[in-house]
């Protein structure tokens, strides 16, 4: 396996609905290339010090880890431009953001449905992929 820094990796539930919908939006808005990507079935997962049971969104930087509403935060602050706006919403504690975060999270499967595999790499830019 090819040695990849630890860092601008965005980990995501693979068969979610929701999940691949948003990483291929934000593939679209990450101009500059800035992230890779990987889902939380994928291999690259389990060489990273991070909790495999977490069912969340992750964000790993510069050996810093990110989860739910606080990762979603530091992913737009990287985008840059007018995501930048959306750091507004720190001045909601963690605990209300991660709150709405996880009721968002127990019916993403229910709402946006689930899919075999992750259905994102198909038609994405495959270089941004991580096994």
């Amino acid at each position: 396996m090819q040695k990849i820094k630890k860092q601008n990796v965005i980990i995501f539930d693979g068969v979610c609905g929701l999940c691949n919908s948003s990483i291929a939006l934000l593939i679209k808005l990450d101009k500059k290339n800035l992230f890779k990507y990987t889902s939380l079935q994928g291999e690259y997962v389990k060489s990273l010090e991070i909790n495999e049971s977490i069912d969340s969104l992750i964000y790993y930087r510069n050996d810093q880890v990110f989860y739910k509403s606080t990762a979603i935060l530091k992913i737009v602050k990287e985008l840059g431009g007018l995501w930048s706006l959306l750091q507004i919403l720190y001045i909601i504690p963690p605990f209300i953001r991660d709150f709405v975060y996880d009721i968002i999270a127990k019916y993403r499967y229910r709402i946006f449905g689930k899919v075999e595999q992750c259905s994102v790499i198909n038609g994405a830019k495959k270089e941004l992929f991580l096994a």
